[in-house]
């Protein structure tokens, strides 16, 4: 036992002494911590990830990335699918997309043929309305109910209305069939997190809209049935709305005019442009790119603290790069800088959840779409799950924006994580952490008290040493950013011939030690020997 401990040493030894020396230049940096209080307050399940309509035949640029992808064709008995769901308890998951406004529910009655939808390049968005069956629905929340998913439906809210030739979708919506749904689900005891009504259709919307006035009756018309529904019910699902794109007068109208029928404001994010363009990674690589989403943030979240609602954020839907994404870049290791740093900085912005285009399906899934092996940014998805609390801290990292820093209080555990993100290719950064003041590897010894500039205060006891931090570095295989293999402190991450996901294993850092980030790398830091006040 003791020589397997001393190899474990030596690896690890080995593993910090090679970031040191990784080609390029090095430089050193304080990352600056604000433990006074919390700027943000996360959902306990923040990560959510998306599941599509989308049928094979819906092509990109030449492209056909969806296969059997749908929620209507997928292979809910596929092992590795049912495990990389489980590994989250519970992953949120919202279905919906592009077609949601062209569903047909079926009913018990059976009076509507229930039909798939076919590709038609006359009609909106390319394809013929399409019907979801109720024994696929059935054979859905049966594999929820097994996989343990927080399951967001999104509603067609364009049933019953006439899109005019100007593109404004006029009437009110009619919810018959969209309350049909609701009650067969409510009567079958499945477990709903939250009904969402509509897709992109704020704003300028995407193919149609709807004026801001009529989307709040509607959500109000909405909220009305669910109360009803659920009436006998313990809990009542959340009520969402719009799951489009961020348009300030828009959205504020609705969330004043909704009132307390709204719970969740949802916004869409693609902020990227579309998949097909060629210089996609660069503008990954860019802090400017990253940096613009600030302003959504920024301008929702004024307009929740001005409101006289309690509704809350949440980013309903975000891929990136619009159109199925890009082949070998929103499927690989790069894609880590920007999603990380999306959750990140939406985080910071006190939005509550944080839904992915998609789980699987497109170019942009967590899964590969055909074999539904996890590419790089499921790793990061789950990493982020266990080791991000809820309470998100000021973070700041002078001098560059290439490096990229957040924290929060640890999850489950005492203490805080900090991810740091560096999207320069050439240089290492050497990194302290500063706390209200005081240097952070300045405390290595654990009884002395006389730090009047920092409010941190020590636990008595812990499992590993009282100095020591956990670190999880990522890299890609090859130091290639276009690889879907993601390497976590040196070793790759697959799953098993089982299908089971791996496990993560930490190397152990002492505290006197800077905070080695390697190039092009990503590293969560759990450090469980500071208290700080906004975690207490």
């Amino acid at each position: 036992m003791g020589s397997l401990f001393l190899q474990k040493g030596v690896l690890v030894w080995l593993f910090l002494f090679s970031l040191r020396f990784i080609c390029g230049t090095t430089a050193q940096g304080t990352v600056f911590i604000d433990g006074k209080i919390a700027i943000g307050r996360i959902d306990k399940h923040f990560i959510c990830a998306t599941l599509d309509w989308w049928p094979p035949e819906k092509c990109d640029y030449g492209t056909c990335a969806w296969d059997h992808s749908s929620f209507l064709n997928l292979d809910l008995n596929n092992i590795i699918f049912l495990n990389a769901i489980k590994a989250f308890s519970p992953l949120k998951i919202r279905l919906g997309g592009t077609l949601q406004d062209k569903v047909i529910y079926q009913t018990e009655d059976h009076k509507q043929p229930c039909v798939s939808f076919v590709r038609n390049t006359t009609e909106m968005f390319s394809f013929t309305p399409g019907c979801l069956p109720l024994s696929r629905w059935d054979e859905l929340n049966a594999f929820f109910n097994k996989s343990g998913a927080s399951i967001i439906f999104g509603l067609n809210a364009l049933y019953g209305r006439s899109v005019h030739p100007d593109g404004l979708s006029v009437g009110a919506w009619d919810p018959s069939n969209a309350e049909s749904l609701i009650r067969y689900t409510v009567k079958k005891g499945y477990d709903i997190h939250g009904w969402e009504l509509g897709n992109e259709l704020s704003g300028s919307g995407v193919g149609t809209r709807v004026a801001a006035d009529q989307y709040a009756s509607d959500t109000i018309a909405l909220d009305k049935i669910v109360q009803d529904a659920y009436k006998n019910s313990e809990t009542k699902p959340l009520v969402l709305a719009p799951g489009g794109f961020f348009d300030e007068g828009w959205f504020r109208e609705v969330v004043n005019k909704a009132g307390a029928s709204l719970d969740v404001a949802t916004h869409h994010i693609y902020n990227l442009g579309p998949g097909r363009d060629e210089h996609l990674l660069e503008k990954i690589l860019d802090p400017s790119y990253l940096d613009g989403e600030a302003d959504t943030f920024n301008k929702l979240q004024n307009i929740l603290k001005t409101s006289d609602s309690s509704v809350v954020a949440w980013v309903g839907e975000a891929g990136g790069a619009y159109n199925s994404g890009r082949n070998h870049v929103t499927n690989a290791f790069a894609f880590s800088f920007w999603y990380l740093d999306q959750l990140g900085m939406s985080a910071a912005y006190d939005t509550k959840t944080y839904c992915r285009q998609t789980l699987i399906g497109g170019n942009y899934g967590l899964l590969n779409t055909t074999t539904f092996v996890p590419n790089p940014d499921y790793y990061s998805a789950l990493l982020w799950h266990r080791l991000m609390g809820r309470n998100v801290l000021a973070t700041s990292f002078p001098g560059t924006k290439k490096i990229r820093a957040y924290t929060h209080c640890a999850k489950q555990s005492q203490g805080i994580t900090l991810l740091l993100i560096n999207l320069d290719g050439n240089t290492t950064i050497h990194a302290r952490v500063d706390f209200n003041g005081t240097m952070l590897h300045r405390r290595k010894h654990r009884h002395h008290h006389n730090h009047r500039k920092s409010s941190i205060k020590l636990p008595r006891s812990s499992k590993i040493a009282s100095n020591t931090r956990e670190e999880y570095h990522l890299t890609a295989k090859d130091g290639n950013l276009q690889s879907q293999t993601m390497l976590l402190n040196g070793n790759a991450l697959i799953v098993d011939s089982s299908g089971n996901i791996p496990t993560f294993e930490p190397i152990y850092v002492n505290s006197t030690e800077a905070i080695t980030v390697a190039p092009f790398s990503i590293v969560f830091v759990h450090i469980p020997y500071v208290l700080l006040p906004a975690c207490s």
